[in-house]
């Protein structure tokens, strides 16, 4: 150990191979851990085109609605990781601080649950005022009446997670994720198209199954902590009645800028929604197969990216600074790689990942397909500046650095790319095409400032 400006830095042990390895092995569990999270939603969708094609456009719009808000309360919850590895980096059984932090967890996401709740009781009416058409809006709500009571329950699964990935455990996560895959296909088959007795409730019944899945999800993460030798000990329960407005505040003022970051994000995929509405049924179902292929894409760096904020937070908390710049970097340059690979087989067999969803020899999906096609072909190009913001974000998160990332999101994402893509689409005529290109656009520019701020802390020293 030595001393830097009067703190005591540890000096960094192992090298770039040790941090490589460290971060596969806590980043693996994450990916999958995001894959079966999206692979829940993708279900969904897959389902509802089962359904038809304006049932499929239906959902796609009520989802996009309700999932504004989950990806914003998502990203506060998220908060609470960097503030965990913080505090093991600093003192390794720091059981206390830990517990403070996902106990009061738990009451941010119940406090903002309630004017969220309200919002979306509301979607019946505010789908309309924001130009979409009356008879999807009104099957969307039916959707959206049931998915809004799932809300607590996926934020406080957030907040667990986040502790056993914290603590370097986030198998339980990934396998928990996992057998939610097919509970919730399960109770969607029954439910949606009444099967074995059931009420056929369509998109009803896929809300009734989300929320039951996401109960399920926290309820089982929630005991096998509870029953884990090690992970018990941090007895995380308890005195849950008391409040800590201190530690609350901590939370929302490392986690709102990331919410406001995943906001901004989602916002401008959920506006890009809300334009292809304007453009045609069509469109809009084309563009909610490309979003659930590349959200599947994301998933990766997304979780690799979760990863950077846990070693960077432990190496942020022991004072060593290479340990740091090391796991920021090893994580982006993992992210883009695999990014890139994808963005080849996208851009290449674009109606590989078309086929899925839609019944190809069913002549009113052929123009959805092909449309599918066109957005994922373009899609693929912004395939690997995606991966870096989402990582670069990550490894700042370690930092608790989140309000200037959050600046950088609106500016690519509201002030150039959604614009740009509206002016693409109606003023040049392109279409479904051009709000894509827009999309492309603001993350090309996020990402740059992302990894920029990110070299520029680890250069000068600021880690």
């Amino acid at each position: 150990m030595c001393e830097m400006d009067g703190v005591a830095v540890r000096r960094s042990e192992g090298g770039w191979g040790r941090e490589i390895r460290a971060m596969l092995s806590l980043a693996w569990p994450l990916v999958l851990a995001n894959l079966a999270q999206i692979a829940i939603n993708t279900t969904d969708v897959v389902m509802m085109g089962w359904l038809g094609p304006q049932d499929l456009a239906a959902g796609t719009l009520g989802s996009s609605f309700f999932f504004v808000f989950f990806i914003t309360g998502m990203g506060v919850m998220i908060g609470t990781a960097p503030l965990m590895a913080q505090a093991l980096g600093r003192r390794r059984h720091a059981v206390r601080d830990v517990r403070r932090t996902v106990r009061q967890g738990f009451w941010v996401a119940a406090i903002m649950s309630l004017p969220v709740w309200l919002v979306l009781n509301w979607s019946a009416g505010i789908l309309p005022a924001l130009g979409q058409d009356a008879a999807l809006s009104a099957k969307a709500d039916e959707y959206i009446h049931y998915l809004k009571w799932s809300i607590f329950f996926g934020w406080a699964f957030v907040v667990l997670r986040s502790f056993v990935s914290a603590l370097e455990r986030p198998r339980a996560a990934f396998v928990v994720t996992f057998l939610a895959i097919g509970l919730n296909a399960f109770v969607n088959w029954l439910l949606m198209f009444g099967n074995m007795g059931a009420p056929a409730l369509g998109l009803a019944g896929a809300g009734i199954a989300t929320t039951i899945t996401n109960l399920f999800m926290f309820s089982t993460l929630l005991g096998f902590i509870l029953l884990d030798r090690q992970l018990r000990r941090f007895y995380i329960l308890g005195r849950l009645w008391r409040s800590d407005w201190a530690r609350c505040w901590e939370i929302v003022k490392v986690g709102g800028p990331i919410g406001g970051i995943f906001a901004l994000e989602m916002g401008v995929f959920s506006a890009a929604v809300f334009l292809m509405g304007l453009i045609g049924a069509d469109a809009l179902a084309a563009n909610a197969i490309a979003l659930q292929v590349v959200s599947i894409t994301f998933m990766v760096p997304m979780g690799i990216g979760q990863a950077a904020t846990v070693r960077v937070g432990l190496g942020v908390g022991r004072g060593d600074p290479l340990q740091t710049g090391r796991a920021g970097w090893a994580a982006l340059a993992m992210s883009v790689l695999f990014m890139a690979m994808m963005a080849v087989l996208l851009v290449s067999m674009p109606r590989l990942f078309v086929s899925p969803f839609l019944d190809l020899s069913d002549p009113e999906a052929r123009q959805v397909a092909r449309l599918a096609a066109e957005f994922l072909a373009l899609a693929g190009l912004f395939q690997v500046v995606d991966g870096a913001q989402t990582t670069a974000a990550g490894a700042l998160r370690g930092l608790k650095d989140t309000r200037m990332p959050m600046v950088f999101a609106g500016i690519g994402y509201w002030v150039l790319g959604l614009p740009c893509g509206a002016l693409l689409a109606f003023w040049l005529g392109l279409g479904g095409v051009g709000v894509w290109g827009g999309l492309a656009l603001g993350l090309s520019v996020v990402a740059g400032l992302m990894t920029w701020r990110w070299a520029r802390r680890e250069t000068l020293g600021l880690v």
